[in-house]
């Protein structure tokens, strides 16, 4: 019944148009009068309590950090970079923009940013050398979720936050499965490739060209480095790790590249605070929710719900693979976090499984929701940089999700490709 009242009042609001915030805050009020009390004192402290987090710092950092790197020149020179090297080969600016992804996703970890950065730099250049815009739209929004999986990750920090897992663990957990998934798209586009002759590419550059490239897109490619072995070796926290890459990314764009004026500043502020906002709110909100939840003690009624598959981990994690994937083709991937993420970790814990294992493959499956009808946020991202319409970029696109999905299951099947490197990387 706890489940049953929980989800009308949520999906029914939701299904009104209402902010998923507010549609979390009602359903834990919706919970409160079911246990018949109400204290809106409850709804305050939680609220507080929600936003009142260390490792939730490192979200406006990052979200600074990524608009430094865009308006800095960082990201359009990590695109140069990987040109000059791979841009001269058939379907070369599809690899191009496949070694980009992954470059940008060590430095935001921002899907919607990184895939707006990549087509507002490569559609023109695309459309410019004969690639068809549908397959080329659907690459780069493929490429574009690579950013939540490889650290650092605004997802995985607010998964940790959500389920009380190590986030460092989770940002190391994210190394492989994350290159795993560049090679899927290598894999994909190579097939795409060959079945297309418009494609024009660049002449081959000689390499004192590409010395060149790779020196101006040096202090870019550092800062990786910097994060991921600060915290592979305990130098910093990675809400730490965000203040460094804020200050590196803004020092970067001001002093060595000069494209970040001190009247720009300003706006950049204002960026990073924006979308900020609208994330701690959405945390704030379900953290009273997940309060709730716990008070109602949902998390065992889930449990027997599930209770036969808690014995055999593989099927029970395909069955939540489905239920992510169904949830996310209408919810983007911060909500479903905070809805799904506290509500079953406990069964996950039941079955013996990994809860950092489970993360990863949570952020996957939800990253690629957010290539999938109706919502599909970085497909509206692309289009509307593209000028390109949904039906056609959903014809581009669905490969890519076909080779996700084949991906996720391999590692649901083989937990051991997760888990192994993020011991080692630990």
């Amino acid at each position: 019944m706890t489940v049953t009242i929980f989800l009308s009042v949520l999906l029914g609001f939701m299904a009104f148009g209402m902010p998923i915030a507010f549609a979390l805050l009602l359903s834990a009020i919706g919970l409160m009068f079911y246990l018949d009390f109400f204290d809106v004192q409850i709804l305050a402290q939680n609220m507080l309590a929600g936003a009142d987090n260390f490792s939730l710092m490192a979200v406006p950092l990052f979200m600074l950090a990524g608009e430094a790197m865009n308006a800095g020149g960082m990201s359009r020179r990590m695109v140069a970079l990987a040109s000059t090297l791979v841009g001269h080969v058939h379907g070369g600016l599809g690899y191009v923009a496949i070694m980009a992804s992954v470059l940008l996703a060590a430095l935001s970890g921002s899907a919607v940013a990184d895939s707006a950065a990549l087509a507002a730099m490569l559609v023109p250049m695309l459309r410019n050398r004969g690639y068809d815009l549908k397959q080329s739209c659907g690459l780069i929004a493929a490429g574009g979720i690579i950013a939540p999986i490889i650290p650092p990750s605004i997802s995985f920090i607010i998964f940790g936050v959500a389920t009380n897992i190590s986030v460092t663990k989770l940002f190391m957990a994210g190394i492989v499965p994350g290159l795993l998934m560049g090679l899927t798209l290598v894999m994909v586009w190579t097939f795409v490739a060959r079945r297309s002759t418009s494609f024009k590419p660049f002449p081959k550059e000689p390499w004192p060209v590409r010395m060149k490239a790779l020196r101006e897109s040096g202090w870019a490619l550092v800062l990786p480095v910097i994060i991921i072995g600060g915290l592979r070796f305990g130098i910093f926290t990675p809400t730490e790790a965000a203040a460094v890459a804020a200050v590196y990314a803004l020092f970067v764009g001001m002093v060595i590249y000069r494209e970040i004026k001190p009247g720009h500043l300003m706006k950049l502020l204002v960026n990073a605070a924006t979308t900020t906002s609208v994330v701690m709110f959405l945390v704030a909100a379900a953290l009273v929710t997940s309060y709730m939840i716990t008070l109602a003690d949902l998390p065992k009624e889930l449990i027997s719900l599930l209770g036969p598959l808690v014995d055999s981990p593989t099927l029970l994690m395909i069955v939540l693979v489905i239920l992510l994937t169904l949830v996310g083709t209408a919810m983007d991937l911060t909500p479903t976090i905070l809805i799904l993420a506290p509500v079953l970790m406990p069964v996950i814990k039941e079955a013996g499984i990994d809860p950092t294992y489970f993360g990863v493959i949570f952020i996957m499956v939800g990253c690629a929701g957010l290539l999938t009808p109706p919502v599909g946020t970085v497909l509206n991202v692309v289009c509307g940089v593209a000028r390109i319409r949904m039906e056609d970029i959903i014809k581009g696109v669905w490969p890519y999700v076909a080779a996700y999905t084949l991906l996720i299951l391999l590692l649901v099947i083989f937990p051991q490709i997760v888990t192994v490197p993020m011991n080692w990387f630990y």
